[in-house]
């Protein structure tokens, strides 16, 4: 089992033929992951990377039977690339772009209510099933299929986790990088519950960061619903001066409740295996599975 993505997934890059996207949907393809197409206004039926470029993602869904995208587009495009994937029936919809401006954002999340896609991002690293489907940026041959799902907001992070879980003799099932925007699609607590219902992953990482209200939402609902799985947490920016945005958008502490200190103390509360250090995620994995 895995969440979002796997060897069936039917992939297609927005922004296919740009620089960036051409470097990483070769990175996808050299990793096995199912890319049918990709999509680039002006030059659809031409070939790239050996995959056909359409015009439309509705084309690509049409022509290639795509179910997930990945976006690499300009930060001015990102919401309508966003909304015209939706519009076309992608069912997983996964945003690189960086710098998309939150007013846009606000529209894409009102479009996409009521909608069967699911946002990953933006401002993310994407999602990675090891060893089925690498949908991003992440390094790949840091990933080892195995029973621990990772969710993170930071790209870095998330890379490092695997890399400790991995050096202690597990693996993971899926990791999935939220993204660290003031607005993104699919928030902690809707990731963690993903991993929740996978039968195969038996342990959680969940990384966090100073700012917002996601992490806390999650560890509530985590004991609200019986801490079915052991929840590993650790929370990114425990020296950053209040007020000041650390890195990504979202992470400003606007809060008492905003800091690394009070969200970490949160986490304890509601029986999350919290970590002081980055450097700790691995150890403590292995101590709950073993």
């Amino acid at each position: 089992m895995s969440v979002l993505v796997n060897k069936d997934s039917k992939i297609i890059v927005q922004g296919f033929t740009g620089k960036e996207g051409t470097f990483h949907a070769s990175q996808m393809i050299e990793y096995g992951t199912n890319v049918v197409g990709g999509v680039t206004p002006g030059k659809g039926g031409q070939e790239h990377l050996g995959k056909p470029v359409f015009n439309t993602v509705a084309d690509a869904v049409e022509k290639a039977g795509a179910d997930t995208t990945l976006i690499f587009v300009p930060p001015a495009f990102g919401a309508d690339a966003i909304m015209e994937a939706a519009d076309a029936g992608i069912k997983v919809i996964i945003c690189i772009t960086e710098g998309i401006p939150t007013g846009d954002m606000v529209k894409v999340k009102a479009y996409l209510e009521g909608k069967e896609a699911r946002l990953i991002g933006p401002n993310c690293p994407g999602v990675i099933t090891p060893e089925e489907a690498k949908v991003g940026i992440m390094p790949g041959f840091i990933f080892k299929k195995g029973n621990v799902g990772i969710v993170s907001k930071s790209g870095t992070l998330t890379y490092e986790a695997a890399d400790q879980v991995v050096k202690q003799g597990f693996g993971i099932t899926t990791a999935i990088g939220i993204g660290g925007d003031p607005i993104i699609g699919t928030t902690t607590k809707e990731a963690v519950e993903l991993l929740m219902n996978d039968e195969e992953t038996e342990a959680i990482v969940m990384i966090g960061e100073i700012g917002g209200q996601l992490e806390a939402d999650a560890a509530k609902w985590i004991k609200a619903t019986g801490n079915k799985k052991p929840v590993i947490g650790f929370i990114a920016g425990q020296t950053a001066p209040a007020g000041r945005t650390m890195g990504h958008a979202g992470a400003i502490v606007g809060g008492a409740d905003d800091t690394a200190q009070a969200k970490m103390a949160i986490l304890r509360e509601n029986g999350i295996h919290v970590v002081d250090s980055p450097a700790k995620i691995g150890e403590m994995v292995a101590s709950v599975l073993k």
